[in-house]
């Protein structure tokens, strides 16, 4: 019987893929014992609960940006941790630790490497996060969602991926999907999502054209999320719902997506095949728009700011998109070519050489 320790929490970066490693070890090996480990801000705290997996939880210990009370607080904080996950490791037994980055993955890679026992990291950004690149150096594998990723040891597995996304057959599923969002079954069909907590720019510049997206012969599945204050246009053909527990049935759905570039949605989108307009998020370490890199090379998406979310280009350019049935099907080979679905078998083969 193998003993998982899983890292990582905070952001759904880092608990999606966590959750699908998880749920695929216990389908191949139901003998084995998982454990994962978090904090009680992240999303972590609620997800990991909800899939039946045990969480336990160690304090948040960000790294300092400036020198101040926090940083000097810091050394003492994250020994404390680092002795916590140590003490799990033997309690539990521990055979391996597989990070996903996030602030628990830190202590998690020094305790295992104080434990000697073997390391596995995923990193889902193509540009990756402080606690992975530190967490390198101890790792007897790396797991990367994208190519050309500059972590050391870098293999790409792709992203591990919720099965019901993995194994979506899109067009088995379109009719049952737009009967389930009250959607036309005829008429081509927009998707737009920021992601579970929303994009304002996004959302706004988008739906400010939900007429003209109508009086175009076409129809929008608008997921708004829970960031900003619902603004439903009340355009008949504009469906806006401010969240989605079935986001394979809106991929069933859409025949073009506009989207945020997070790892998952990315990864998500281009191994499904569908065409996307991508739009990152402009805050931060910039990550999202390294994520696009790939899918837009390939030509399955086109790459657009914020601030040209504007009525112009929605009639210039999205609009005739959104009609071009030819140019859609092309788009969503090259976005395919870019992707994959089986992160997540590539992944658990990573762990399954390390824990040898």
């Amino acid at each position: 019987m193998t003993r998982y320790l899983l890292a990582g929490g905070g952001t759904a970066g880092h608990v999606n893929p966590l959750l699908a490693l998880a749920d695929h070890i216990a389908r191949v090996d139901p003998d084995s014992s998982i454990v994962a480990l978090g904090t009680r801000e992240g999303l972590e705290a609620r997800l990991v609960p909800e899939r039946g997996y045990e969480l336990v939880w160690i304090d948040r210990v960000p790294f300092p940006r400036r020198p101040d009370m926090q940083a000097l607080r810091f050394p003492s904080r994250f020994r404390r941790a680092v002795s916590e996950v140590r003490r799990l490791i033997r309690d539990r037994r521990i055979d391996i630790v597989v990070g996903f980055g996030g602030y628990v993955s830190t202590p998690a890679y020094v305790a295992a490497h104080r434990e000697g026992i073997p390391v596995v990291i995923h990193e889902a950004n193509a540009k990756p996060g402080l606690a992975n690149r530190l967490g390198a150096r101890y790792a007897a594998r790396v797991g990367v969602t994208f190519p050309d990723t500059p972590i050391r040891g870098a293999q790409v597995t792709g992203m591990p991926l919720r099965p019901e996304i993995a194994r979506l057959d899109r067009a088995l599923l379109r009719a049952q999907a737009r009967e389930h969002f009250g959607l036309d079954p005829h008429k081509p069909t927009l998707l737009v999502t920021g992601g579970s907590l929303g994009a304002r720019a996004l959302n706004r510049g988008i739906a400010g054209s939900a007429e003209a997206i109508v009086d175009s012969g076409a129809q929008a599945l608008h997921v708004w999320g829970g960031l900003t204050e619902l603004e439903d246009p009340e355009v008949p053909g504009y469906t806006v719902i401010r969240y989605c527990d079935r986001m394979d049935l809106a991929f069933a759905a859409c025949d073009l997506a506009v989207s945020r570039a997070g790892s998952t949605t990315v990864s998500e989108l281009a191994g499904l095949g569908i065409p996307a307009v991508l739009v990152p998020y402009g805050t931060g370490n910039g990550e999202q728009r390294f994520n696009a890199r790939a899918t837009v090379r390939a030509g399955g998406a086109l790459l657009v700011n914020d601030a040209d979310l504007t009525p112009e280009w929605i009639h210039q350019s999205l609009l005739p998109l959104l009609g071009d049935a030819r140019r859609l099907a092309n788009m969503g080979q090259k976005a395919r070519s870019s992707g994959a679905l089986d992160g997540t078998e590539r992944l658990y083969e990573l762990v399954q050489e390390a824990v040898v």
